[in-house]
Order: C-alpha cells, then structure tokens, then sequence
C-alpha cells in the first residue's frame, strides 16, 4: 500500500504542467491587469492579491482604492511578485 501511494504522488507530481504549477505557487501574490479595448490598453490596475474568476472576466480588489473591482474584457495579466 506504502508504494501504492507514493507512485500516485508521483504520477500527479508529473502530471502538473508548468502552467498550473505557475498558478499554484502564484496564490497571495500581486497582478498588474491591464483592460485591453481595440488591441490598446485603457486601464491599469494592481491587485492585492489573487484573481478570481467570474465567467467571461476576473475580480479583485484594487490596491490604489481597496476596492472591489470586476473587469469583463480582454486583460493582460502579469505576476509582479
């Protein structure tokens, strides 16, 4: 049983993606969001922490307010830290 469950840690160990191991260790970190309109940017926000997803965008709260904020556009985002 002992090796059992060390191959299946193993084999999900494998299985991440850089991608989603990406996203793993991005949990409690800053974003820069830029809102996207025409192939331009027309807003930039920084976040306090994780994004969230809410069907065709994502939300967060904004670290130059602290408030809530829902953007459903095309964005940009990068992890600043």
């Amino acid at each position: 049983m002992k090796h059992l469950s060390s191959l299946l840690l193993i084999v999900a160990l494998a299985a991440c993606t850089d991608a989603s191991q990406a996203r793993f260790d991005s949990y409690g970190s800053k974003f820069k969001v830029e809102v996207l309109s025409g192939g331009q940017v027309v807003r930039t926000y920084t976040s306090t922490g994780k994004l969230g997803r809410a069907g065709e965008g994502y939300y967060f709260n904004d670290a130059a307010t602290g408030k809530y904020v829902q953007v459903n556009a095309d964005v940009i985002i990068t992890q600043l830290d």
